[in-house]
């Protein structure tokens, strides 16, 4: 528990209503998204304002308190469980929109506001930001920053880094630094922007950030491509990419994810095929046209056996809306589902899939495989059940040789859920110790109490490869 100097240090900065110890507070801020991982905080703090996250900063620094900056807690690698104890920050307070620049093209906002409201008041001002999280109804822009969160429009238009332009931090001696600026170019030293998104909290609390925006596209369509051979869908994906053309969307979804999600949204989608694609281009009316007849004619030529193009917005939002919800649909078969997250080049898709499968009957575990098939990110997602733990020894076992071979197909553990507690046994796999070496660098320049969200990123033990690989 927090010392009571220290506790009454915090209520004085923040006031006693923004300050919790409660056991219900405490519990209700113990855990993330992501299964198996709880840890109780000392206490829940939530700031007003940047001064006051200053304040809460020099404190802990001081008294060696350490710190959680927190979003809503969708975070799939257990990146906001607060497993060293201390505070868990909170941005209930700082949740506004400062300013829609339509001159800059760029939106200001604090840590607190939620992705989609974002979204909704750009987009009523006629103006797109693009990233867009499957959690964006619930997840905040902080949380999109800590975890550089990717989406379904990431083929096309990247992610969230990519619409960074200017940063407010409070370093964890409490200096508060900004970083960047609404310009088009600045090379003026160090590039800190882009360090602290994807940074997961452990070097500074973001509190301000100034957003890239671009016009709205003028029209969309949505078609979906049905195969019954994986490596066909992959075929396309790579045809499609190597015909120059960059859709907004293309998602993958094998057959147990289909039978899922239809199960849940029932809104028509195939069952009885080995995998569909789900593409989306937008763009002015005559080249999104062309565009779709293009991918279509490829899509058929690659062995598709129906291609289907979206009559309707309402039955494109149908298909898109039943894509996000495939978590929240493999969520309803068993009491725990991890979801995962592995990125290889989009040339390896059909070995990557076929290899998740493979390792799924190796160790005798379901795993269903989803994503984002432009762009090489796949979500391999296993409904278990935690009490089992002879089960859940081959989950971990099975994931473990699934990362292994993303890295071996030149790929990546994590494209979009962040390293956290989960992948941290497994980053040295993909850096090597140097690469670590060199992060702990920053790290320790930033953050020498070690106060900024303490146990995650960096493993006390590296994981044991499962295979030796070339």
């Amino acid at each position: 528990m927090l010392a009571t100097e220290v506790k009454q240090k915090l209520i004085s900065i923040v006031g006693e209503e923004n300050f919790s110890d409660s056991q219900v507070e405490r519990l209700a801020y113990s855990y993330d998204a992501t299964p198996n991982f709880q840890s109780m905080p000392d206490a829940v703090v939530s700031p007003r304002n940047t001064k006051e996250v200053s304040e809460i900063l020099k404190v802990c620094n001081e008294n060696k308190v350490p710190i959680v900056p927190r979003g809503s807690g969708t975070n799939l690698c257990a990146g906001t469980c607060p497993t060293e104890g201390g505070i868990v920050l909170i941005f209930k307070h700082m949740n506004k929109i400062l300013e829609i620049d339509e001159e800059n093209l760029t939106v200001t906002v604090q840590p607190g506001v939620v992705t989609l409201d974002m979204i909704s008041a750009v987009e009523a001002k006629g103006l797109f930001y693009p990233p867009d999280p499957s959690s964006m109804k619930i997840s905040t822009i902080g949380g999109n920053l800590n975890e550089n969160s990717g989406g379904l429009r990431g083929l096309k238009y990247g992610v969230t880094r990519d619409y960074v332009m200017a940063l407010e931090v409070v370093l964890p001696n409490g200096d508060i630094i900004s970083t960047g600026g609404k310009l088009a170019k600045d090379v003026a030293g160090y590039d800190l922007t882009r360090l602290f998104v994807g940074s997961e909290g452990t070097l500074g609390v973001i509190t301000e950030a100034t957003l890239k925006l671009i016009p709205m596209p003028e029209t969309k369509k949505t078609m979906l491509a049905l195969y019954q051979d994986l490596d066909a869908a992959a075929r396309s994906v790579s045809k499609i990419i190597a015909n120059k053309i960059i859709p907004t969307t293309l998602e993958f979804l094998d057959q147990p994810t289909l039978e899922v999600v239809e199960a849940h949204a029932q809104i028509g989608l195939p069952t009885d095929v080995k995998a569909v694609l789900l593409i989306e281009q937008d763009g002015t009316p005559d080249a999104v046209d062309r565009d779709i007849a293009l991918m279509a004619e490829i899509c058929k030529e690659q062995n598709a056996v129906s291609v289907q193009v979206a009559q309707s917005e309402a039955e494109a939002d149908a298909l898109r809306t039943a894509r996000r919800s495939a978590l929240s649909a493999l969520a309803r078969l068993k009491p725990t589902t991890i979801l995962e997250d592995a990125t290889v080049p989009r040339s390896e898709i059909a070995k990557m899939v076929s290899a998740i499968n493979e390792i799924a009957e190796k160790y005798q575990v379901k795993i269903c495989t989803f994503g984002h098939a432009g762009d090489g990110n796949l979500h391999p997602t296993c409904p278990t059940d935690s009490r089992d733990h002879d089960e859940m020894e081959r989950v971990e076992a099975a994931f473990a040789e699934i990362f292994e071979k993303a890295i071996e197909l030149g790929g990546t553990i994590t494209g979009e859920h962040g390293v956290g507690i989960m992948k941290a046994p497994y980053l040295e796999w993909k850096l090597g110790k140097e690469g670590i070496a060199a992060m702990k660098a920053i790290k320790q320049a930033f953050d020498p109490n070690n106060i900024m969200n303490p146990g995650k990123v960096f493993a006390k033990d590296t994981r044991k490869r499962v295979v030796m690989t070339k």
